[in-house]
């Protein structure tokens, strides 16, 4: 059966891994998406290596099935309403205002770093922590704690460039993985949020939209919705989730 430290095992490997790549290639977040060696050096590199370590890590585990599927959704209409909108702010935002600077080899170098942070970010936060938690948490505890550790992802962004602004960055992360984390519910299947994820990296490497700036408040809205949802929902997925891992 999952353990929470199983859960916190992961998490913590990927971390070092990507970080460990990012430091030997001497990142510059603010820089990251300036031409085709900094994005395969700092974006496509680290997230290649981490979706290996993962991916081996989920298989050790056996936990491929619950990491991507719930056996039970949480079928509440409002729940599905900040992904949806942080969807369409993304293909809007992508439509309206794409960089004049991208060649094509760099559109190719953005999805592929897109994919890859979409599948990692996901798969380790609300996949492997989600199951993990799901050991001793209830729904409300397994989404502030998956949604927090996801913030705490960002931070280290504060050393390589951002600064402080690291920390607000973590709120702001805190909002969409409120977001991700109730579409997962929604429909039964991370593979959405993934989706979700892999497609606002991509609107907001590729484009120069200020509409990527209402990340922040439908991350709001995505918090009280969640705080409202979950708390009416059931008590917890435990049952759920020991169904998923046989």
């Amino acid at each position: 059966m999952p353990r929470v430290r199983w859960g916190v095992l992961a998490y913590v490997a990927y971390l070092v891994v990507f970080l460990g790549v990012w430091i030997s290639t001497g990142i510059q977040y603010d820089h990251i998406a300036d031409d085709a060696g900094t994005l395969t050096r700092w974006y496509v590199a680290p997230l290649a290596a981490g979706t290996v370590t993962i991916a081996v890590i989920i298989t050790i585990f056996r936990w491929w099935r619950p990491v991507l599927f719930d056996a039970k959704r949480l079928l509440r209409w409002p729940a599905v309403l900040p992904a949806v909108l942080l969807a369409v702010v993304a293909v809007v935002a992508v439509a309206t205002s794409a960089r004049s600077d991208v060649t094509p080899l760099m559109w190719l170098l953005l999805v592929a770093g897109s994919v890859l942070v979409g599948f990692n970010e996901e798969i380790v936060t609300r996949g492997v922590l989600v199951v993990a938690l799901r050991s001793r948490f209830g729904e409300l505890g397994v989404w502030l704690l998956s949604s927090a550790l996801f913030a705490a992802l960002h931070l280290p962004n504060g050393f390589f460039g951002v600064g402080p602004g690291a920390v607000v960055q973590a709120l702001f992360a805190f909002g969409f993985g409120s977001a991700a984390y109730l579409l997962r519910r929604h429909t039964g299947s991370l593979l959405w949020a993934m989706l979700l994820h892999g497609l606002w990296d991509f609107a907001t490497f590729s484009s120069t939209s200020a509409l990527v700036g209402l990340q922040p408040f439908i991350g709001a809205l995505a918090v009280v919705t969640a705080a409202v949802v979950l708390t009416r929902g059931p008590a917890n997925t435990r049952d759920a989730n020991r169904k998923a891992i046989r």
